[in-house]
């Protein structure tokens, strides 16, 4: 049926009726692409690498219905946060909810998923590790994994928890990214890769394939977003990936948060770059990324102040170029008694973040982990000033707050009276 064309569906629907139609629907090996089907053989993980909207939800969904429907369980269900795991992979478009018919539709009760047949899943998020420890499982399904903060960690504890039934198996599902956990699983024999290009999916709009994919078609953001491909790292960067050095357990001498503010607030509108940093002896490190979007004035002034206190800070270093006054004044707002230190951008982003890469090629800035979204940006951070087609947000705010740190002089420790 897959190579059949729209008319021959259509002349085939005609002739069932209402009960067949809907039954039809729920028949996935009818509907599945050969990609979305479990693979043959005796593996342990099935990473399902695909581009944005090439069905990787849908499989994953469809995957755990058929891990359901033969009584296998408990199923760990892993998303980002728990929120995103319940909006995506069980209520969103192709969630578990909704592959199966109403008769077969498990309940959701809180975190958990239960089943007609008594199966059980539960959601978890991959943003607190912690929370694996106890709960043990027969399967699991992961999803996103190229974006999980803490995603060696999290992956761990949940093999940890893997070890029920005769033949625990899991599945991850994600947009490509060259993160260590993804290079890992792919260097890993027990795991077996699918992959899939957004224009595998013959059920999208159209309207979306000619703006989305027409437009990135053949760039490096859409070799990876629509095609699947695991982009290692732009020639032309600043950053390199294999630049990440992580660290823990450090006391900064001095540390600032910095912001980019946008010009607007709206949804449509940049994101706030908000990173605190550290001085540690003639080196820098990253301790957060508390980039918001969308962020009007007093939601970001807001984060940023309470970046401040969480860390102690001695600073808030504040790009002024767009706002001018009004910038300080917002975050006096919040807070008057909160030293600000207002900077300008009278050179170009490139520019502007040479030396701070520079640094990084010497070994002088490391990274505390988590911080996947800004060494992203990082990485895609162009000589047209931009990262992926969008204002580089967190690297201007990164610039500016190894800059305080380590390329404007050592400044005196500042604090509010």
């Amino acid at each position: 049926m897959n190579s059949s064309s729209t008319d021959d569906y259509g002349d085939l629907l005609a002739t069932l009726s209402d009960e067949e139609v809907a039954s039809l629907m729920f028949d996935w090996p009818l509907w599945a692409a050969p990609h979305q089907t479990p693979p043959e053989g005796d593996w342990t993980t099935w990473l399902l690498m695909g581009g944005r909207g090439a069905g990787k939800t849908r499989a994953g969904a469809e995957w755990v219905r058929g891990l359901a429907a033969q009584g296998i369980g408990p199923i760990a269900l892993v998303g980002e946060t728990i929120a995103e795991a319940i909006a995506i992979m069980v209520q969103g478009e192709s969630g578990v909810l909704r592959v199966h018919p109403h008769n077969e539709q498990p309940k959701l009760r809180d975190n958990r998923l239960i089943w007609p047949n008594g199966v059980e899943a539960m959601v978890l998020s991959a943003s607190d590790p912690e929370r694996f420890r106890g709960p043990q499982f027969a399967a699991a399904w992961a999803d996103e994994i190229g974006k999980w903060p803490r995603a060696d960690e999290a992956w761990d504890m949940l093999q940890f928890g893997l070890r029920l039934g005769d033949r625990p198996r899991q599945m991850a599902t994600t947009t490509p990214r060259p993160t260590r956990l993804i290079k890992r699983l792919l260097g890993d024999p027990l795991t077996v890769v699918t992959r899939m290009r957004t224009d595998d999916n013959r059920f999208l709009a159209p309207q979306f394939l000619d703006a989305i994919v027409g437009r990135y078609r053949g760039s490096v953001l859409g070799r990876q977003e629509l095609d699947g491909e695991l982009i290692e790292d732009l020639p032309d960067a600043l950053w390199q990936r294999a630049m990440f050095v992580p660290v823990s357990g450090v006391v900064p001498e001095r540390i600032v948060v910095a912001v980019d503010p946008p010009v607007t607030g709206t949804a449509k509108s940049d994101a706030c770059g908000i990173i605190v940093a550290g001085r540690v002896g003639e080196g820098a490190v990253v301790l957060e990324d508390r980039t918001v979007k969308p962020a009007p004035p007093l939601v970001w002034a807001e984060r940023a102040v309470a970046a401040f206190h969480a860390h102690g800070a001695d600073a808030i270093v504040v790009e002024v170029n767009q706002g001018g006054d009004l910038v300080k004044a917002v975050i006096e707002q919040i807070d008057a008694n909160v030293p600000v230190r207002a900077v300008r951008a009278n050179r170009g982003k490139w520019l502007r973040a040479e030396p701070v890469a520079a640094l990084y090629g010497r070994g002088l800035v490391r990274h505390v982990a988590g911080l996947t979204a800004l060494e992203d940006e990082m990485c895609g951070f162009g000589a047209d000033g931009k990262s992926g087609g969008h204002s580089p947000d967190r690297v201007d705010a990164l610039v500016w707050a190894v800059t305080e740190l380590l390329l404007d002089g050592t400044r005196p420790r500042v604090r509010g009276i």
